[in-house]
């Protein structure tokens, strides 16, 4: 009969590596977007808002996109921006490739009155600015205080 020592240790070390490998195999990005197909992922846009009395204004940066390429549509109070970064180039091998590409959308509530007949988009150096005006009732109303 062989008397074995019992080492706590070796079984700290054994539970930090099995939840090691959990953590690896449920959480990491990599495997992650695996599960995606690449061409139907959809990223996230990253977006600014800010409002002022009278307007509310949104803006994201879509560097390389022309107009015709970014698609934003105002229904009830909900307004989509989607869009697609072009790919980078093929037939090359990166060192390193930090910006993001394909395709994006982001919807956003909006919950100030806003006239959606009067939106406007605009481009400049790459960056998208949407601005919602005010509805007359959303507006700061100053009163005046008067004295007897």
């Amino acid at each position: 009969m062989t008397i074995l020592r019992w080492n706590p240790a070796e079984e700290l070390y054994s539970l930090r590596r099995e939840m090691s490998r959990l953590m690896e195999d449920s959480w990491l990005p990599t495997r992650f977007t695996q599960m995606v197909r690449p061409e139907e992922r959809v990223m996230r846009l990253p977006l600014d808002a800010y409002t002022t009395d009278e307007e509310l204004v949104i803006t994201a940066a879509v560097p390389g996109l022309n107009p015709d390429d970014v698609e934003i549509v105002m229904e009830d109070d909900v307004l989509t921006i989607k869009g697609e970064l072009r790919a980078p180039l093929e037939n090359v091998t990166y060192l390193f490739q930090e910006r993001p590409y394909g395709r994006f959308s982001r919807s956003v509530t909006v919950n100030v009155p806003v006239d959606a007949d009067q939106a406007e988009a605009k481009f400049d150096k790459g960056v998208l600015t949407v601005i919602l005006p005010k509805l007359e009732r959303a507006r700061p109303k100053v009163i005046e205080v008067k004295a007897k």
